[in-house]
């Protein structure tokens, strides 16, 4: 298929290398730095732009791959005189009906992974989830994300926010964790790379049983010494204090509905 990106960034870039290697031919990407997108362009074939009006109209695919607040002002920019063609995003939290009234065909393509430009990911086991508002659109993103990925599944748009959240946990909040953990560390000049055994031994139990059989720590059995000594050495910041007692309070009543 004929593809343009709009966007440049971790995704774009990791998709757009997916979708090329696949056999897809990405004849433009568009980013409003054009540094970004000749970067990206040089490495993917197709022509870079930073001007939205000379996003070219002989695509079959239009992906927008960019902030979610940037989606209401762009999207009328690139679907003008291209209402015919199939256009796509990428966000977990926006609805399929952002692009209502402006284009005839149009998908949601939401991979769930965690991306850098800097590191290849395997997009044949990430999870994909489509959505598209007619036959076409569905039949036609089925065949493109296919032919990156193994795991595609139709979402709804309300179900796709719950999923988005849930990534959040998982992902987002959790790498927020390890940075907390980090500047702890680095504070008493101890290097981070100690905890990657307990991380990788945390994040492998997960594979094999349920995150709640697998939750280990004082906060588990309510140590309220433990609890509250550990709180103490956060009184500098209270921000964390509290998310410390908050998610060790979360924790523990996790526990108790789960017996």
């Amino acid at each position: 298929m004929r593809i343009v990106l709009i966007g440049a960034g971790n995704l774009a870039t990791n998709l757009g290398k997916a979708l090329q290697n696949a056999g897809n031919d990405i004849v433009q990407v568009y980013s409003r730095t054009w540094e970004h997108a000749q970067q990206l362009a040089t490495l993917i074939g197709g022509a870079a732009t930073d001007n939205l009006s000379e996003v070219v109209s002989n695509a079959d695919v239009y992906i927008f791959s960019i902030k979610d607040s940037a989606l209401g002002e762009v999207i009328p920019k690139v679907t003008r005189g291209k209402s015919d063609k199939l256009m796509i995003h990428t966000a977990g939290s926006m609805p399929l009906s952002i692009f209502d009234g402006m284009a005839l065909h149009y998908g949601v393509f939401y991979p769930m992974q965690t991306f850098s430009k800097s590191r290849e990911v395997d997009f044949k086991v990430i999870p994909c989830f489509i959505e598209g508002n007619d036959d076409y659109a569905t039949k036609t993103l089925h065949e493109l994300v296919s032919s990156i990925s193994d795991r595609v599944y139709e979402l709804s748009s309300d179900d796709r926010r719950y999923l988005h959240l849930a990534a959040v946990w998982a992902c987002n909040f959790t790498n927020h964790c390890y940075e907390v953990s980090a500047e702890i560390l680095e504070h008493h000049g101890i290097p981070f790379d100690v905890m990657l055994p307990l991380i990788d031994e945390t994040a492998a139990k997960v594979h094999s049983m349920a995150p709640a059989d697998a939750q280990t720590g004082p906060a588990i059995r309510f140590d309220e010494n433990v609890i509250r000594a550990q709180a103490a050495l956060m009184r500098d910041n209270p921000l964390q204090k509290d998310i410390y007692e908050r998610l060790s309070m979360s924790i523990h009543q996790v526990a108790l509905r789960k017996g």
